[in-house]
């Protein structure tokens, strides 16, 4: 087996206990790193009575980039992501690790994701499905530039090479960025319709901080990024595109006061990423 599992989670064990369940009951029986952000006193992830599931308790909560640290500590060339409340269908593991394998140049595939009991499909898939990016050949499937994190199976040394998820962005939207520093590394992303993961999504999310927290997020990956005037079109879209709430400008106000941090790690993409997201826009 030549993928592992990695899981970031915080103040969910019973959803986390049985999610580790699932993915251990799986054929492949993957080897698991949960990653605990920094979960509040009597919530934190419990100890699993098993060799291959590894628990790593953060002093802090470092949000998607828990998923790096798990990363760092796995051996497997290949890391499946998934959050508390998702896990991977049978033979899904095996078989995306066979089409990595395939395809060297494949630095992240993304797996259709099915939601709640119903499975329904999460509309990002259809998104991607009809990516109007141009077919490579050297790819599986439709070439993305986003994916959802909890459906996305990732080459270790080439997510690792690009940093991984950035510390400053949290939960929600933060793949972004990483497909972007992908990209630019010269990693193909590709969805894949038949590899499947499955996803309950929490009754403890706080739906307004999460979406806060994507819409400033995706300010900082246009202002990283993008060239200046792309930089400028995008907040201008983004902003619009967003109901005038308090929810909207605090996203805002949030990304305005990341600045400065910005400006320093600021470093625009490639004219060839650039076009495949002016076509994606």
């Amino acid at each position: 087996m030549c993928t592992a599992v990695v899981i970031a989670t915080r103040n969910r064990p019973l959803e986390l206990a049985a999610t580790v369940g699932r993915l251990r009951d799986l054929p492949e029986r993957p080897s698991v790193v949960v990653v605990d952000n920094a979960s509040d006193a009597g919530s934190v992830a419990p100890a699993f009575d098993d060799p291959e599931v590894e628990v790593v308790r953060l002093s802090r909560n470092l949000g998607g980039a828990a998923r790096t640290v798990g990363a760092r500590r796995i051996a497997s060339p290949y890391v499946a992501f998934s959050d508390d409340d998702s896990w991977w269908a049978p033979g899904a593991l095996t078989e995306a690790a066979e089409i990595l394998d395939a395809h060297p140049r494949l630095g992240l595939l993304a797996a259709r994701v099915l939601v709640g009991p119903q499975k329904r499909e999460d509309p990002v898939c259809e998104a991607m499905r009809s990516s109007p990016l141009p077919h490579r050949s050297d790819l599986p499937g439709p070439p993305v530039l986003g994916f959802v994190a909890c459906g996305a199976v990732i080459r270790r040394a080439a997510f690792l090479a690009v940093g991984g998820f950035h510390p400053r962005f949290g939960i929600g939207g933060e793949e972004e960025l990483l497909a972007l520093d992908l990209a630019t590394a010269g990693w193909g992303l590709a969805y894949v319709d038949r590899i499947v993961a499955h996803h309950h999504p929490s009754p403890g999310r706080d739906p307004s901080a999460r979406r806060r927290g994507q819409l400033r997020n995706a300010l900082w990956s246009a202002w990283l990024r993008r060239p200046a005037g792309a930089a400028a079109r995008a907040t201008v879209r983004l902003v619009a595109g967003h109901p005038r709430s308090r929810e909207t400008a605090g996203a805002f106000i949030d990304a305005v006061r990341g600045l400065r941090w910005v400006a320093h790690e600021r470093r625009a993409v490639p004219r060839e990423v650039e076009w495949a997201v002016r076509a994606l826009e």
